[in-house]
């Protein structure tokens, strides 16, 4: 499996970015109104991730990788390699989505009261977007294991 490429989750933020911005100046009268309850679960999400890579890389350093109970299963860790890329994906959509609501809504907020409204929320949207998509990159580069030299035996 390859890397998430960093690049690629910028540019899929930027298309969000402009994809939501063009989507909201047509309809943004229609929109329900964005509280910071919307965004919460980017910011939980962001946080399970930090604390499974933080735990996946200690595991790693004391060598409690492997088939035994007591140590972590590497199908397990693999597992989590997904999470991780899943998750930086699904940031860059989110955070791009938020980004481009803030692009229409940051202007306006002192002439509309609903856009002084949703400023909040949609800050914290493009914040836990975009910590969300640094956890998954980060939990999918704690998972990673080096193939053993030549010569070397696999464990």
């Amino acid at each position: 499996m390859t890397r998430t490429p960093v690049a690629g989750l910028v540019a899929l933020a930027g298309f969000c970015t402009a994809a939501s911005f063009i989507l909201v100046r047509r309809f943004y009268g229609m929109l329900t109104a964005v509280d910071l309850t919307l965004s919460m679960t980017l910011w939980i999400i962001a946080a399970v991730c930090l604390f499974i890579a933080y735990m996946v890389k200690k595991r790693r350093e004391e060598g409690k990788v492997g088939l035994d109970r007591s140590q972590l299963n590497p199908m397990m860790a693999a597992n989590f390699m997904l999470l991780g890329k899943a998750s930086a994906w699904s940031g860059a959509v989110c955070g791009g989505i938020f980004a481009g609501l803030l692009v229409y809504v940051a202007p306006r907020a002192s002439q509309l009261a609903a856009a002084g409204a949703d400023l909040p929320g949609v800050v914290s949207g493009v914040l836990g977007g975009a910590a969300l998509a640094a956890a998954g990159v980060v939990l999918e580069r704690s998972c990673e294991v080096s193939p053993p030299t030549d010569g070397e035996a696999v464990q």
